[in-house]
């Protein structure tokens, strides 16, 4: 893909989707690897909003930050006025729990992006990297010139 990458600063933090914050996640850094491999890292310090009464992260609230976090980095893959349109398909896989007042690592990534369509996947990670969450997504994309 020739041209310029989005500029995302504006959307560090919660990516622009106040539910990203209130559970006690951020997105804080962003780039490119290559000419489109797009990729976002954050953090998770769940609130008590993202956990059930013992504690432990909802697998739900690990899809909408794994669903965030790979469509920001497709985003940031993208050119200026191209855009991911829809999640087509989510996958997510909960291997440990998450716990409320933990610090966890987010990472979201382009695996392959086409012209009509992306490929991302991301990670939730603990301090010594161990993997607590994965997803695999692809994306609609809309793109500005044919």
């Amino acid at each position: 893909m020739a041209g310029e990458h989005k500029n995302m600063d504006r959307w560090l933090g919660d990516g622009g989707m106040p539910l990203i914050g209130a559970v006690g996640a951020s997105l804080d850094a962003y780039g490119v690897d290559g000419e489109d491999l797009g990729w976002v890292e954050g953090a998770f310090t769940p609130t008590e909003l993202a956990c059930n009464p013992l504690g432990i992260v909802q697998a739900g609230v690990h899809a909408v930050l794994l669903d965030a976090a790979i469509n920001f980095a497709i985003n940031a893959a993208m050119r200026k006025g191209d855009r991911p349109k829809a999640t087509l398909e989510i996958k997510v896989e909960t291997m440990r729990p998450a716990l409320g007042g933990e610090t966890y690592a987010i990472r979201g990534e382009v695996v392959r992006l086409t012209r009509q369509v992306a490929y991302g996947e991301g990670t939730i990670r603990d301090g010594s990297g161990a993997l607590l969450s994965r997803a695999t997504a692809t994306f609609l994309l809309t793109r500005s010139e044919p």
